[in-house]
């Protein structure tokens, strides 16, 4: 037999509590997810009121594991994230790849606005402005969702207060996955709200160089084969790299990366570190 709730008057009845969503350690908020292709994301979240960090540093974040099947306990799973949005933003913005098999993107990236992301609150990384030398024009070359540090920096008055001449170079297979950093660039060049920051006509110094290497499109080619060649330099009808001039910051796949350090070398760069500062820096910490 069920037993009976007591009958109460309805206009003394207690509001039922709200379920209790679990609250993750360091937790954050989605407030926002784009999807750009099948292996490719966005998502934005609510900000640390304490977190302090310099564009193009990078974060841990992940979510819960799955149970221990013997204690039941679950253990946060956590990568390295570059802050995709400015240190100056109210939010935080985060570009992601989805790996179907993979233990934390095969789950991140069904999140959405009102979910909870862990998010631990410690800045780190080596794509920033104290890292290099000052020089007239500064490169950042990325593969896939190596764009994401330059999505913080480009989006940041220094890098326009210290160059005359920022160049973005993004080297993706398809041209869907192109689309997050071109629509960024978009919305740079008619951002009042950054104009306002960086002063009118700032948007003029920002070069972004796009290319694929399996589907067609306007450029065709690894931004490094196209740099052996002279045809970037060409195209943007600027000198080779110098270490006179010229700063560079690096973030894409592990190959990519240690290709195109090798190339800077060869034009005479040196890598800097934070406490080091030289010609160009790399994200050790990223992997496409």
């Amino acid at each position: 037999m069920t037993e009976m709730a007591p009958v109460t008057d309805a206009s003394t009845a207690a509001p039922a509590p709200a379920p209790k969503q679990m609250v993750l350690p360091d937790a954050q908020t989605v407030t926002d997810v784009q999807h750009y292709t099948d292996r490719l994301f966005s998502f934005r979240t609510t900000r640390p009121a304490s977190l302090r960090f310099r564009s193009g540093e990078f974060v841990m974040i992940g979510l819960m594991g799955d149970p221990d099947p013997k204690t039941g306990k679950q253990k946060p799973l956590l990568r390295a994230y570059s802050i995709a949005s400015p240190s100056w933003d109210d939010e935080l913005e985060f570009y992601s790849i989805k790996v179907q098999d993979g233990p934390l993107t095969s789950r991140l990236q069904h999140i959405q606005p009102g979910d909870q992301i862990i998010l631990r609150p410690k800045p780190v990384g080596t794509l920033v402005h104290d890292a290099l030398l000052p020089g007239k024009r500064i490169w950042f070359f990325a593969t896939g969702t190596g764009f994401a540090p330059f999505a913080s920096l480009l989006r940041d008055p220094q890098t326009y207060e210290d160059y005359d001449e920022i160049i973005i170079t993004h080297t993706c297979r398809e041209v869907g996955e192109l689309t997050y950093g071109a629509d960024l660039i978009e919305s740079i060049r008619g951002d009042e709200m950054l104009a306002e920051l960086m002063g009118e006509g700032f948007h003029e110094k920002l070069r972004y160089y796009p290319t694929t290497t399996r589907e067609e499109s306007p450029k065709m080619g690894r931004i490094t084969d196209l740099m052996r060649s002279g045809e970037v330099f060409e195209d943007l009808g600027v000198a080779p790299l110098c270490p006179e001039n010229d700063r560079a910051m690096i973030c894409g796949n592990l190959a990519f990366n240690l290709e195109l350090k090798d190339m800077l070398e060869e034009y005479g760069l040196e890598e800097g570190a934070n406490s080091d500062p030289k010609q160009y820096v790399v994200e050790k910490a990223f992997l496409d």
